[in-house]
């Protein structure tokens, strides 16, 4: 049976930096450890998929739209806790179940946005044991001698590769990025932290470094071209906004949005339960944390997002007390668009190279995390199949099982291509319109937030972006580039 948990995490004194794994040496390539290489995360959790719910009460809860409760969510992801595996009959009722709810919630219509990922930098000293995005950020010095794959962009670069791809006709960028040592949010948190003599801080100077990233307003003021919607700036990095002050998360995303930030991606979210955060990213901020940069993100007026990354070593309850507290922060804040349940992407992280995971989640999983999400989340309107994750074809499979907007356009996904994911950079419109009206369902453009939208034809020709703003209807990869003054001219 489910128990509520404190979070048993101690939230950060604002003058210090999280405490790294011991597990960070695998992710930083063996610079400084000194630790025992056969250490690991504990896999001995305390929740377990139990409840003292039946399948039958749970499944009648969905079906009559009454709120549930995490053990109503518990049994519907397990399909009966009572026994082990998959009951493909259950299954299909609560898939039957949530595809209901989605057309009286949202109708017949499936979304995308046009729009671009623009990581700033694969820097990044943290230590998640699901991700392969990042490269120790020792490898960014000037004095390193060995080799380095990965990239830190200036805010010129950045401003340049969102111009160029306004061009395309998109709405949106979607920024999110390793954190980088030189970053600061400004020229006065840069001040503070030149000021402070405390290794834990996790400062050092941009002129270490052989490209300088720059601050986190700078980076969106250079993104913020033409009225773009900015999306960026997750909680983790926020944290790093704010390291070495007092600052409340209000006044962080309070400058940020100045600067041109318009919505945030709640990723970093992983799995909100202490005991799953502490075995596959101890060194990123705790559940408390991850809510309470939400919340200041929604006190600044903005927009948020809200993801779970599931599939590696948390179970059904994890899944199920994840999204009650993902429902209790949007009763706090009306301010989430959408939930992006995130399947994880196994190949080349060091949960699987290390034996820790034999692989992600099943197909039937899958279907059941979009379908409980949008049974349990009566409070969020919009649950997102991401085509980068799940592929076309179980893409569309999650439209018939909940979801109803199928991510965006995209033009780059470094994150999922490291994790050794097997989906491309970019749907056009075309596929698009196709894919979506081949299950019989009305394509859509939209805004980031929802509230512009494009119905689409598939008789129309030519299928391209209008809402972006230098979009104007033609194809994104038929349009040529229009050469722009340099900066300085």
């Amino acid at each position: 049976m489910y128990l509520p948990e404190p979070d048993e995490r101690p939230r950060p004194n604002p003058r210090t930096f999280l405490p790294r794994s011991p597990l960070t040496r695998v992710m930083a390539d063996g610079f400084e450890t000194g630790v025992d290489v056969d250490d690991e995360p504990s896999l001995r959790f305390e929740h377990s998929p139990t409840s003292d719910q039946s399948f039958e009460n749970a499944l009648a809860k969905a079906r009559d739209g009454n709120r549930l409760t995490v053990d109503d969510a518990i049994e519907l992801l397990t399909t009966g806790s009572e026994s082990e595996g998959i009951d493909r009959q259950r299954k299909e009722q609560v898939l039957e179940a949530a595809d209901r709810r989605r057309a009286e919630v949202v109708g017949e219509e499936v979304t995308f946005v046009a729009n671009l990922n623009n990581n700033v930098t694969t820097a990044c000293d943290v230590g998640c044991l699901f991700c392969n995005f990042k490269d120790a950020a020792q490898r960014f010095e000037s004095d390193y001698e060995g080799e380095n794959e990965g990239f830190t962009k200036t805010p010129a670069e950045s401003r340049d590769i969102v111009d160029g791809a306004l061009d395309m006709g998109i709405y949106e960028v979607c920024s999110v990025s390793g954190l980088h040592p030189a970053f600061a949010l400004d020229g006065e948190h840069r001040e503070i932290l030149e000021s402070l003599d405390d290794a834990d801080v996790q400062y050092t100077p941009p002129e270490e470094y052989d490209t300088n990233p720059g601050t986190y307003v700078e980076q969106i003021e250079a993104m913020s071209v033409d009225d773009i919607h900015v999306h960026s700036v997750t909680p983790e990095e926020a944290y790093h906004a704010r390291r070495g002050t007092d600052w409340e998360y209000e006044e962080v995303y309070r400058r940020l949005r100045e600067a041109g930030l318009d919505s945030v991606p709640g990723t970093a979210a992983e799995i909100l339960v202490p005991e799953v955060r502490e075995a596959i990213c101890p060194g990123k901020v705790g559940t408390e944390e991850w809510l309470t940069a939400m919340e200041g993100a929604a006190n600044a007026g903005l927009d948020l997002t809200a993801t779970i990354m599931y599939g590696h070593v948390e179970n059904a309850a994890h899944r199920a007390m994840h999204l009650e507290r993902v429902r209790t922060l949007q009763d706090r804040t009306d301010a989430i668009t959408e939930f992006v349940p995130l399947s994880f992407i196994h190949p080349e992280t060091p949960l699987y190279r290390q034996g820790l995971v034999e692989g992600g989640a099943s197909d039937d999983e899958d279907e059941l995390m979009i379908a409980v999400s949008r049974l349990f989340l009566d409070n969020i309107e919009h649950i997102q199949s991401s085509w980068v994750k799940y592929g076309n074809e179980q893409g569309l499979k999650m439209l018939n099982c909940g979801a109803d907007d199928f991510m965006g356009t995209i033009l780059s996904e470094e994150i999922t291509k490291r994790a050794g994911g097997d989906y491309g950079e970019i749907r056009t419109f075309e596929e698009y319109v196709e894919m979506i009206e081949s299950i019989g369902r009305v394509p859509v453009e939209r805004s980031t937030d929802y509230r512009k939208r494009r119905r689409l034809d598939g008789d129309d020709d030519p299928l391209g972006p209008l809402l972006g703003p230098r979009a104007d209807g033609t194809p994104m990869l038929d349009r040529p580039k229009t050469p722009r003054p340099a900066a300085d001219d």
